[in-house]
């Protein structure tokens, strides 16, 4: 059984951050970064902020900056921390368009789940469930039919072939590999 995510995102919204709690008393809000851009944020002047159970806040955004491994946003709306306590749990997303275009052997976390995922030879595996990020190479979770979950890395040896639009990814895994 899958867990039911509290947020009502749209099917072609990208989450680009989280907020994660209030900064400061001027109604800064810190937040984890979802995006591998984080330049991303010098051209935001509105953003959308989806809270658990949907609801959905346009802000205008005054500044940003960099704090260790986060972003700082102020909002024009948000001027106390209570202000920005409100917004704890949020969600800025931004519409799928508006993402940036990748190289051709790129590929967005999202493009990547739910893809079918098979063998050279055609024997499926089971689904991308989600990737786990590591210091060295990220891994692909995979749930095959049996809800097992397996970790494999995404690289180029073991996934020679990602077909987004044909939502398949063909791997070729080294002996052992799935049995583990």
């Amino acid at each position: 059984m899958k867990p039911v995510s509290p947020y009502q995102l749209k099917a072609d919204e990208v989450v680009i951050a989280r907020i994660v709690k209030a900064r400061g008393i001027r109604g800064e809000v810190a937040c984890d970064m979802e995006t591998d851009f984080p330049e991303r944020f010098q051209t935001l002047d509105a953003v959308t902020v989806v809270m658990p159970k949907g609801v959905r806040l346009n802000l205008r955004l005054e500044r940003h900056w960099f704090h260790q491994d986060r972003v700082i946003l102020k909002f024009a709306e948000t001027d106390t921390m209570t202000d920005a306590e409100q917004l704890v749990g949020g969600l800025l997303v931004i519409a799928q368009a508006d993402a940036w275009q990748l190289e051709d052997d790129e590929f967005y976390e999202y493009d990547l789940m739910g893809l079918q995922v098979v063998t050279l030879d055609g024997t499926a595996v089971g689904r991308v469930t989600g990737l786990l990020r590591t210091s060295g190479n990220d891994l692909l979770k995979i749930e095959n039919d049996e809800q097992r979950e397996i970790l494999i890395p995404f690289v180029d040896e073991i996934c020679p072939k990602v077909d987004v639009p044909g939502q398949r990814l063909t791997i070729n895994p080294p002996e052992g590999l799935l049995d583990l």
